[in-house]
């Protein structure tokens, strides 16, 4: 008795932050345990009405609007769809509006506060900061200058490539963003890459410095709090369009040494998250492209190279998928090859309902035993693993 005395003592006196993330942390070992329970039972799962749950945390969407309240879709589809990850822009390309989510640091952290205190569990808020031309949060809009990977990786100093992550990463953490969609780690193989390449978006051509730069990079972010997400697996550098705006092969030009700096991350502790590429690369998978291949995501990724963490797709409506598959089709064939979260980003083109038709269309097919429950929760609990990286 005297130790559980001692054991409630320090419990009590430690700060309230510490307190809480204890809560969080029991409730989720709770749910985790729940779920486990009844990941074999469809029925099961409706009843305890987890599913719901499971399927919201594996979408993240895009919306319009610099400010948010109870009547906003994105609101109603974090409260009700526990939706479990949104994704910010500057620019709304669909509506060709220069303003979309981020118009001040002031606004944004406000925008921010509100999303995140709009749901029962934490919410994953995601946007792009690499640095360069590929920027959400831009100096005319009050927030630092940033170099670009490029620059860092020809400078080729570590030490230069930490501070400017961390001065990103600081950016983000003052504007309640938790999720960096970044370090692009596709080496720079065609430097007229439309899409790498031009756009000074890879730190280099060698595998190496490409590995050592990412490192520091996520290093930094981590510091504060900041997940990262690799992108774009199993590589785009060696591409010469652009997936956004089509189909992309890279089965003539891509080569093993793409792998090189994933293989090495993962073997480093340092994967968050690895993005997928919309690149058909028929020496992989004759079939299909990277975001919607079994053989790629499952097999390679998974299996050859052993990672378990959170897979991501990249934007769902890029011209690569969906020119080429339906919706349904699409979202059916990234959970069938591995994908965790797919990621609907709502700017090349707007669907204000694209965040309901999703969940309706994911569990139609759990209901139809088209994906199975433990499918799902095999997802749901990698996410939740993340989460707790928070």
């Amino acid at each position: 008795m005297e130790f559980v005395r001692s054991d409630m003592r320090n419990i009590f006196i430690v700060s309230s932050k510490y307190f809480w993330r204890l809560c969080r942390l029991l409730i989720w070992a709770a749910v985790v345990q729940l779920t486990g329970c009844t990941s074999n039972s469809n029925v099961a799962l409706d009843q305890a009405g987890m599913l719901d749950v499971q399927i919201g945390q594996m979408l993240m969407v895009g919306f319009r609007g610099l400010d948010v309240n109870d009547n906003s879709t994105i609101v109603h589809d974090i409260k009700n769809r526990h939706i479990g990850g949104v994704i910010l822009f500057d620019r709304d390309i669909a509506g060709r509006n220069d303003i979309r989510n981020i118009k001040s640091p002031a606004q944004l952290k406000k925008l921010t506060a509100k999303l995140q205190s709009a749901g029962a569990a934490s919410l994953l808020i995601a946007i792009d900061q690499e640095g360069g031309r590929v920027c959400r949060l831009r100096p005319s809009r009050g927030f630092p200058e940033t170099k670009s990977a490029q620059y860092l990786g020809q400078a080729n100093d570590l030490s230069l490539t930490n501070r400017e992550a961390l001065k990103i990463a600081k950016t983000l953490s003052g504007a309640g963003i938790n999720l960096n969609l970044t370090p692009v780690v596709d080496l720079n193989i065609n430097p007229d890459n439309p899409v790498i390449g031009k756009l000074k978006r890879s730190f280099s051509a060698d595998p190496k410095i490409v590995t050592n730069h990412a490192a520091e990079f996520i290093k930094a972010h981590r510091k504060v709090g900041i997940l990262c997400a690799l992108k774009h697996f199993p590589g785009h550098g060696s591409s010469t369009q652009d997936s956004h705006k089509g189909l992309t092969d890279v089965t003539k030009t891509w080569t093993e040494r793409e792998l090189v700096p994933y293989q090495e991350l993962i073997d480093q502790g340092l994967a968050d998250i690895i993005m997928t590429a919309h690149v058909y690369n028929a020496e992989l998978d004759d079939r299909y492209p990277a975001t919607l291949s079994k053989a790629i995501i499952t097999g390679v990724l998974r299996d050859r190279l052993s990672y378990d963490g959170v897979v991501i797709s990249d934007d769902m409506q890029m011209g690569a998928i969906a020119d080429h598959y339906g919706f349904e089709t699409a979202i059916e064939l990234a959970l069938e090859a591995g994908v965790d979260i797919i990621l609907i980003g709502n700017n090349t083109a707007y669907d204000e309902t694209a965040a309901a038709r999703a969940v309706e269309v994911i569990k139609k097919m759990v209901r139809s035993g088209r994906i199975s429950p433990d499918r799902v929760n095999r997802s749901y609990l990698r996410i939740q693993r993340l989460k707790q990286k928070l």
